[in-house]
């Protein structure tokens, strides 16, 4: 009798471990703290609230997702740092900022006029060219997921129109920190000046700053418009957002919930791609409306622009091959 009691204790502790074992990890919630410092209408906020409702619709796995917008867990600097250290689980960042300082490769997206046109940029970072920048993201603890998207750039400022080279000189543009951006403005005759991302504001408003550069939706979206009278659509450089998680957190999810991260951080980059192309010229139509001068496209001397800045590429040829260049500006065919 004992020895049929034992079996059947032994049986059931079987079952139990391999009930346990079967729902352990795929019923349990994983959290996933989203940090990024753009305010609730930037890029940053409209694509992550979209992903954190692919991802936590997915029946298939059990995730919540934290935004925490307005560089509320701080700067972008200090977000990499605690996604590459493991205390956050996910951020997005521009590439050509504060991430270049720790992948150098991604001063790439300071370097002017190597993108024609979106097209170009789309079919770089969806292809070859882009994953290998995403690769070298695990070498600092990170999984590159992906890019969202910041677009095109362009200047600003608040003392006169811009159309030629030679207006940039002697304004105190700010400049994201990164060695690129300060030999990017040196060539124009700026005085390059680096300010955080969520300190700008401020610098514009106190005249720490003449003027910066940022898509029209960043310009939109953080209110630069109120302290800046002209817009010149300069399209210089493109910066991706760059999608990183811990490398840590990735890899302690199973395959099925990293298919599900994955797929959630590609179909909201396209959402988000065709949402703020839709808003561009309605962004232009209320600049207009609050008094800002728009330079366009056409009235801007690009030729003069890429001449002036042609050098860039090699003050950073240390941090960005030639070759890597290189195959980004053959993606567009």
């Amino acid at each position: 009798m004992k020895k049929i009691n034992l079996l059947i204790i032994l049986v059931i502790s079987i079952i139990l471990v391999a009930c346990g074992g079967n729902n352990d990890d795929s019923s349990k919630e994983k959290k996933i703290k989203l940090a990024h410092t753009g305010a609730e209408d930037h890029q940053y906020h409209i694509v992550a609230k979209k992903f954190k409702e692919k991802l936590e619709d997915n029946s298939d796995v059990n995730f919540t997702v934290d935004i925490q917008p307005n560089a509320s867990l701080g700067s972008e600097g200090e977000a990499i740092e605690q996604v590459s250290e493991g205390t956050i689980e996910m951020t997005t960042v521009a590439a050509d900022s504060n991430l270049s300082n720790t992948i150098p490769e991604m001063n790439l997206f300071g370097i002017p006029y190597i993108f024609e046109d979106k097209d170009h940029v789309y079919n770089a970072l969806d292809n070859e060219p882009g994953q290998e920048l995403l690769d070298l993201a695990e070498d600092k603890g990170m999984k590159g997921l992906g890019y969202w998207e910041v677009g095109f750039r362009h200047l600003t400022n608040d003392d006169q129109e811009i159309t030629k080279p030679e207006d940039v000189q002697g304004l105190k543009i700010r400049v994201q920190p990164a060695k690129v951006w300060e030999d990017h403005m040196d060539a124009l005759g700026a005085n390059p000046t680096p300010v955080d991302f969520d300190e700008l504001y401020s610098a514009l408003d106190q005249g720490v700053v003449d003027g910066e550069e940022n898509p029209l939706p960043t310009i939109d979206s953080m209110k630069f418009y109120e302290v800046q009278s002209y817009v010149s659509l300069t399209g210089h450089a493109y910066t991706p957002a760059v999608v990183l998680m811990s490398d840590d957190f990735y890899e302690g999810l199973s395959e099925e919930e990293q298919e599900a991260v994955e797929e959630a951080v590609e179909e909201t980059t396209t959402y988000q791609r065709e949402t703020l192309d839709e808003q561009e010229d309605e962004i232009i139509e209320k600049l207009e409306d609050e008094g800002v001068q728009i330079t366009e496209e056409d009235e801007v001397d690009r030729d003069a622009f890429q001449e002036a800045t042609s050098d860039v590429k090699d003050s950073v040829a240390d941090e960005v091959p030639e070759e890597i260049v290189q195959k980004f500006i053959d993606a567009k065919e």
